[in-house]
């Protein structure tokens, strides 16, 4: 299998040294919008570099992945569409609904493969808290809290182009309440702070966000992050039900101290980013993708899994702009891609 990687900063070279060692994959065409990073990693990988992303599609691949800016997401899912290749892209397909809209329609008309960058849904904390939800362990779920805090934030031009907090971030936390839970967010309010650093307000971002969901059984959620958690890096989520409550990602290295006398000392070595915290999910869902192309499984995150969880952002972003409730029957999107309607998220 010959697979073509779009894309070669941090993610991608993540992607590019999974690929490049498994078993399946023969061999790999690397290109990127800085030529020079991209011949580099190919020289290290002992892969191919391109000079551009014509090559990627006229060398010949068997299927591509997207790691490269979010902004040529949803243009190079439609040209891998209209070359009938399967494709593994990083969150989102595009920043807005009518540009996710419009690279599903071109995905179902070709019938081809999307698979979207979610992660979490390949870690095995939020994998046990989806099975404990699911084999009713917890009895009947009330309550869920989910966060996400950055250790520090990204440069100030990146974040002009991320589509803000609750689209870039949350949508993570989104994505994964949907999942875990198997129930779809029916409302939200959502608030956000940008008394950090003048760049968060320049960019029209906010520095810290908070939402309140509610899910269609009633189940109550709330999902915070923020980009300045001095601490380290933190994402977690708590489910309670009223038999029981577990925690996803609280271990020795999550960044937290107890003030309690005899609470767990603070982490030796917290997390100190993304890549660190979900290595090994990072690795699995790109083993998932080969196993997709190959046949061997049905694809376990397709887009219109994206595209829910970018309507609760939406929401969320309408929400804060507007200080008010949002129902998600108020966003475009659910209906509108061409197809079959795909099951809830259970």
């Amino acid at each position: 299998m010959r697979i073509g990687i779009i894309g070669t900063g941090r993610i991608g070279t993540l992607h590019a040294n999974t690929l490049s060692r498994h078993r399946e994959v023969g061999s790999l065409i690397l290109t990127d919008a800085d030529p020079a990073r991209a011949q580099d990693l190919a020289h290290r990988l002992g892969e191919t570099a391109a000079p551009g992303v014509d090559e990627i599609f006229t060398w010949g691949v068997d299927a591509v992945v997207i790691t490269a800016a979010t902004a040529a997401h949803a243009d190079l899912i439609g040209r891998a569409a209209r070359s009938a290749l399967p494709v593994f892209c990083e969150k989102p397909i595009a920043l807005d609904l009518p540009g996710t809209l419009h690279a599903l329609a071109e995905v179902d008309a070709a019938g081809t493969v999307l698979q979207m960058g979610f992660q979490r849904r390949f870690d095995a904390g939020y994998a046990g808290a989806r099975e404990a939800v699911r084999s009713r362990r917890l009895g009947r779920l009330h309550t869920v809290r989910a966060m996400t805090c950055d250790q520090s934030p990204p440069p100030p031009e990146w974040l002009a182009l991320s589509g803000g907090l609750f689209r870039d971030t949350l949508i993570h936390d989104f994505d994964a309440l949907r999942w875990v839970t198997g129930r779809e967010v029916v409302d939200v309010y959502a608030t956000g702070s940008d008394a950090g650093p003048a760049m968060f307000r320049e960019a029209g971002d906010v520095g810290t966000g908070a939402a309140v969901l509610t899910l269609e059984d009633g189940t109550l959620a709330t999902a915070t992050a923020t980009r300045l958690n001095g601490a380290g890096y933190d994402v977690r989520m708590e489910l309670a039900g009223e038999r029981d409550t577990v925690v996803v990602g609280l271990d020795d290295r999550t960044p937290v101290a107890s003030t309690e006398p005899t609470g767990p000392p603070p982490a030796d070595k917290p997390w100190p980013g993304f890549l660190e915290r979900f290595g090994p999910a990072y690795e699995a869902e790109l083993c998932a993708f080969v196993e997709v192309v190959r046949g061997e499984r049905p694809n376990p995150c397709d887009g219109r899994e994206a595209l829910r969880a970018l309507r609760v952002a939406e929401a969320c972003e309408v929400s804060r702009r507007e200080r008010r409730p949002v129902r998600l029957t108020e966003i475009q999107g659910e209906g509108e891609a061409p197809g079959a309607p795909a099951p809830a998220a259970g």
